[in-house]
């Protein structure tokens, strides 16, 4: 632990050096061609003032001076990613194994995957999550350049485990820090997504979480699973590969979020085979069940936007060489999944900082909210893939990416 703490302090300086990161003491007023406020609104030629780290004022057709002109691109909150694994990264063979790695390297790793993630407009990661993202936690709060970060430390998955000891696992999480509970409600994808955990243990995981103020995310592929946890008075479900109509209608009827993951995760396998086959349950088998899910995934996902009412959260899953494209997965769910634009970037915004709990903080451009910004070229209501092209980042009112023409 002391080791850790070092290596974050020590790295958190030359990160903090390198990322040219402006901390704003005076107001500062930031204006853009067009501003999406996360709800839905769109402002043109708006300017937004910043003062100690908060949004004081929003106005549109603003023509008075501005500190940061940023003529031509679209004004945005900061992204939120509700489902990453922060830690993950290849190996010193660019496997994606860690083995013989010391806690130094696991750390450094850590950090650059944060770094990456923040530049790319995500100023806010839930981790899901590794013990280590404790240590990053707490040096993203003293400074380091990183996104905001919650983690549920590490998953609950022993399907052995009787409901009172997995309440006393849930119990032992909160007290070690955990933001949320993740539980694994079914098999991964890997080995064909079935029901692992009981009704009867699902309702115990989330009962307990819900008991002392904490969300519960469950993975969960098998529609049975997915009926489980809506059942069980879970916060919300990740993945639902084989959800079906009568799934999402009853996540909807009982408020449960939906995160699914259509545009990164297993393309990510797929595409980089090489460095996981062998590994665990990365199999021809494995890689056989994936490769036939990502069309079942697909319309599992349409299906979902039928649903009305249904609350539709951005999370990539994001693993080993993930880290910086998150936005793929907003790109992915417009124009494979169909989604509105106005409904991605709602899902990546307010809707993902309701389903962390922070909706009264991030996720909107409005007066009053942290100064969570970023600037993408072009306009993502017409062409998505402008989240892919973020050319300024502010979170809490500091700078850390300004390529902008100014």
């Amino acid at each position: 632990m002391r080791l850790t703490r070092l290596v974050l302090s020590t790295a958190c300086a030359v990160l903090t050096g390198t990322a040219a990161s402006v901390a704003q003491d005076a107001p500062i007023v930031i204006r853009a061609a067009r501003l999406i406020d996360g709800r839905g609104g769109v402002l043109q030629n708006a300017a937004v003032t910043v003062e100690r780290g908060r949004i004081t004022r929003v106005d549109p057709r603003s023509s008075a001076p501005a500190t940061y002109d940023l003529a031509g691109l679209t004004l945005l909150p900061g992204m939120i990613d509700t489902h990453a694994h922060i830690v993950a990264h290849y190996g010193r063979d660019g496997r994606a194994s860690n083995d013989g790695e010391s806690e130094a390297e696991r750390t450094l790793h850590a950090l650059q995957n944060g770094y990456d993630t923040l530049l790319a407009g995500f100023t806010t990661v839930q981790s899901i999550g590794a013990p280590l993202d404790r240590e990053l936690r707490a040096a993203v709060e003293r400074g380091a350049p990183g996104p905001r970060l919650l983690t549920s430390l590490e998953p609950l998955t022993d399907p052995a485990l009787e409901a009172g000891e997995l309440r006393q696992r849930v119990r032992k999480l909160v007290a070690d820090g955990a933001d949320l509970v993740k539980l694994f409600a079914s098999r991964s994808i890997r080995e064909g997504g079935g029901q692992t955990m009981s009704d009867e243990q699902v309702a115990a995981v989330c009962g307990e979480a819900r008991a002392l103020g904490k969300r519960s995310w469950v993975h969960a592929h098998a529609a049975s699973a997915v009926a489980a946890a809506a059942r069980g008075g879970c916060f919300a479900v990740t993945h639902g590969f084989y959800a079906t109509r009568a799934e999402f209608a009853l996540m909807a009827e009982r408020g449960v979020y939906f995160e699914p993951n259509i545009g990164v995760v297993i393309q990510q396998y797929l595409r980089n085979k090489p460095r996981y086959l062998g590994i665990g349950n990365f199999d021809e088998k494995g890689f056989a069940f994936m490769e036939a899910a990502v069309p079942v995934n697909l319309a599992a996902f349409r299906q979902a936007l039928q649903q009305p009412k249904l609350k539709i959260v951005m999370g990539t899953d994001a693993g080993a060489g993930a880290h910086g494209r998150n936005a793929d997965e907003v790109v992915a769910r417009v124009r494979e999944g169909g989604q509105r634009p106005t409904d991605a970037i709602a899902g990546v915004t307010s809707l993902g900082a309701e389903a962390l709990g922070l909706g009264d903080r991030i996720g909107t451009i409005a007066p009053g909210m942290e100064a969570d910004l970023i600037a993408v070229d072009g306009d993502p209501l017409v062409d998505i893939t402008a989240l892919r092209r973020v050319l300024f980042v502010m979170k809490g009112g500091t700078i850390y990416r300004n390529v902008a023409r100014r």
